[in-house]
């Protein structure tokens, strides 16, 4: 259930930050903002339903979530296409989050 919530809240995310991207860089229309802060809100909500001790925990473990998810966004959404050095440095960032999730032992 947490790689499901952290695939969804990476998502919500991604395009919420996107859609200042759009609107900042792009020169989209300020209405991009409307969707975006709803869907920062929808991300912060699902983040609180990770099972976690600690926040924090939660926190670190799903950045390694969110930099594979923003390399699969840059590829399927803006048409570029990672290189070796992405995929790299994303397969230790997911090993990462795993040692984070998975390493704790009571």
């Amino acid at each position: 259930m947490t790689l499901i919530v952290y695939s969804l809240a990476a998502v919500a995310e991604i395009a919420g930050c996107f859609a200042f991207w759009a609107w900042l860089r792009l020169g989209r229309s300020a209405l991009w903002v409307v969707p975006g802060v709803g869907s920062l809100i929808a991300f912060a909500i699902l983040l609180t339903l990770v099972e976690s001790e600690a926040a924090g925990r939660a926190f670190a473990a799903y950045g390694g979530i969110y930099i594979a998810a923003s390399l699969a966004w840059m590829w399927l959404m803006e048409g570029v296409r990672p290189d070796l050095r992405d995929g790299l440095g994303a397969a230790v960032c997911l090993l990462g989050a795993g040692l984070i999730l998975l390493g704790r032992t009571r």
